[in-house]
């Protein structure tokens, strides 16, 4: 038995031997994909962490909160280093300063186009200055570029952002995500574009606790009586300053929490909404918000037939915690069909399966069926979600039935674009209600998804969410709040709105719009619909608020409406009228785009040499998320790279393990 144990136990490590001989000549992987990979200890001489921390202050005022993130850079190794770090976003931030401090030394960010940012940032990291570039990868995933931390530095970077807090349910969410899980690409790694490189990045092993501190304080001041405050994500101290203001903070024990969102949940008393006209007067333009709440869900007693297609994915990182909480949700959902319902379940990894090719009747022998099918997924392999939308949409359905598509996901795919454009391409024939699983899911895949098939997003981060979620889900489709909704203005000036058409309410939320106004704050806006209850109306003085300073981020949260939907419409169908619309938008409000991005630049040479090694910062995996997740895209399993210590421009080493029995790929430390 040891003979076999030993022999085996050679092969592997010849074939490790192998896989990292080929790693010493990148060219010849023409087969490697954009894989995500383990981190392995490198040069001695180079600080492999540069990230020593990072914080937030967030500062809620009414339904807007103002978010300053610092990020801490440091260099305890022996050479000089370029840091690369790739952190998440809200999908709402309207990102709009970034400072960058060495010493004493403050040194202001400008926006510029895109590819100007990057050629001077790069001009000044060649030339030994210290530098720092900001920039979008996805709406919800940004790279930061630090060029020249010198032996013994410490260099602060601070970025600015606000973003709306929308109401649903009479509960306020502000989400602070922390880490950007890994995501399966499928895409060669030779011949990449530089906006999808972002995808290789280094990861630690699941349950290694993130190498730098985290930490966030939240000053809440609501402007109405506060009920509670509660965060469902980290363990917080809550103190009150007052019956509409609080301050959160992180108890000592969560300073490495920065592997999972932050949640803060808060309610005004009596469950109200801040419905309401907030008005900000500026030099050369005008801008308002309005919010108006409609009128509390009335059940219609005739539901007609529904017909509900579960697309489950239990692709590698799926497997585990997420896979757990996605099964009892759909367990949940399906278990509680009424007999009229028909239903389906397909599941998706690197392939896709049906529990049938024509939806069937929710009998109990048909759930007790589809349920046995969940119950027996394990998860592993590749996340290929756009196969599996057209496998869905090609089964066969019936007449005068309304159909749903309820997608349960982490989202860690790089196909947002392709599900996007099939989605809006497919809005006549299926409802979309994607669900985010997990405690760092890719808000911008599942929130587009929603947006793109007129929807809603969910998110369900432990398994103890699932049922109400589930529940959420019911009450969305059985019927909306309000429809036919109409904004039209009488006696004020305004022009610039969005949304041009407002979809129907399927939740008790606020509909909201963005605007721009000339002339004197004067006349009513009058928000027309359709409840359960009849006809609907409602008529806001315009002349009874005031315009406030306070309310100055409505400029950047105009715009960046504005850009999210035009980056929509370009995913479906790209324009370069709209990116140049976008570029502008971004270059006259300050504001990060696709096109545009942040750069600072220290006046001083500090690296005389101009040759830092580039360093990029490994992530922990989300809480939950098991190693599987990073072997998603590798030929036979997880990939592994070297940091591939060395100077500026040489591509990292990848060893991909080679295809060995999965019992011997345990026993191999790396």
């Amino acid at each position: 038995m040891k003979t076999k144990f030993f022999i085996l136990l050679i092969a592997v490590m010849a074939l490790l031997g192998s896989g990292l001989a080929r790693a010493q000549k990148p060219d010849s992987g023409d087969d490697q994909t954009l894989s995500p990979y383990f981190l392995v200890q490198g040069d001695d001489g180079v600080e492999q962490f540069a990230l020593e921390s990072t914080t937030a202050d967030v500062r809620i005022a009414g339904v807007i909160a103002d978010v300053v993130v610092t990020q801490v850079y440091k260099n305890d190794g022996k050479k000089p280093i370029e840091a690369i770090y790739i952190f998440p976003a809200s999908t709402r931030a309207a990102v709009y300063g970034l400072t960058m401090t060495i010493g004493e030394r403050v040194i202001k960010a400008k926006i510029e186009e895109r590819q100007k940012a990057r050629q001077q940032y790069e001009q000044a990291r060649d030339a030994g200055q210290s530098a720092s570039l900001l920039e979008q990868q996805r709406p919800n995933v940004f790279q930061m570029n630090v060029a020249n931390i010198m032996p013994g530095d410490h260099i602060k970077v601070e970025l600015r952002y606000t973003e709306l807090i929308e109401p649903e349910s009479g509960i306020y969410e502000f989400v602070y995500p922390t880490v950007v899980g890994p995501r399966y690409s499928n895409k060669p790694a030779a011949g990449a574009a530089p906006d999808d490189k972002w995808v290789a990045n280094p990861y630690l092993r699941e349950g290694e606790a993130a190498p730098y501190s985290f930490g966030i304080t939240v000053s809440l001041a609501a402007g109405l009586p506060l009920q509670d405050v509660t965060c469902r994500s980290h363990q917080v101290d809550v103190s009150y300053e007052g019956k509409d203001k609080a301050k959160i903070t992180l108890k000592p024990g969560e300073k490495n929490g920065g592997n999972k969102d932050y949640i803060l949940d808060y309610r005004l008393a009596g469950n109200r909404i801040e419905t309401g006209l907030l008005l900000f007067q500026g030099k050369d333009e005008n801008f308002f918000l309005l919010m108006a709440q409609p009128p509390k869900r009335i059940y219609p007693q005739l539901i007609p037939p529904r017909e509900y297609i579960f697309i489950m994915d239990v692709s590698g990182s799926m497997h585990g915690f997420p896979l757990d909480i996605s099964k009892k949700l759909l367990k949940d959902l399906i278990g509680k069909l009424r007999p009229e319902d028909k239903f389906n379940v397909l599941t998706f990894s690197g392939d896709n399966s049906v529990l049938a090719e024509r939806s069937l009747p929710a009998t109990a022998a048909n759930i007790q069926k589809a349920i046995q099918v969940i119950e027996a997924q394990q998860g592993g392999g590749g996340t290929e979600l756009v196969p599996a939308l057209k496998r869905a949409l090609a089964l066969g359905r019936s007449e005068g039935v309304s159909r749903s598509f309820i997608i349960a996901t982490d989202g860690y795919v790089d196909v947002e674009k392709d599900a996007f454009e099939l989605i809006r391409k497919n809005l006549g024939n299926a409802n979309f209600f994607a669900f985010g699983i997990g405690s760092s899911v890719n808000r911008f895949l599942i929130e587009g998804m929603a947006r793109a098939g007129m929807g809603e997003p969910f998110i369900v981060e432990t398994p103890d969410r699932a049922p109400a979620m589930a529940e959420r889900l019911r009450a969305y489709v059985q019927n909306p709040a309000l429809t036919d909704i109409q904004v039209t203005y009488r006696g004020f000036n305004a022009y610039d709105v969005e949304p041009i058409a407002i979809p129907d309410v399927l939740a008790e939320r606020p509909v909201i719009v963005f605007g721009k106004w000339k002339g004197a704050p004067a006349g009513d806006i009058i928000v027309t619909g359709k409840s359960g209850e009849g006809a609907y109306r409602e008529v806001i003085p315009v002349g009874s608020t005031r315009p406030s300073e306070v309310n100055s981020a409505l400029r950047y949260l105009w715009a960046r409406k504005r850009i999210a939907i035009l980056d929509d419409y370009n995913q479906l169908d790209p324009k370069d009228e709209r990116v140049k619309q976008v570029t502008t938008l971004g270059l006259t409000y300050n504001l990060l785009t696709a096109y545009t991005s942040f750069v600072a630049i220290d006046s001083q040479v500090r690296n005389k040499e101009g040759k830092p090694v580039t360093v990029n910062q490994p992530l922990p995996l989300p809480e939950g998320v098991s190693n599987l997740a990073v072997g998603g895209g590798a030929p036979g399993g997880a990939v592994y790279k070297s940091m591939g210590w060395g100077m500026r421009g040489s591509a990292p080493a990848v060893a991909p393990y080679p295809s060995v029995p999965a019992q011997a790929r345990e026993s191999v430390a790396v």
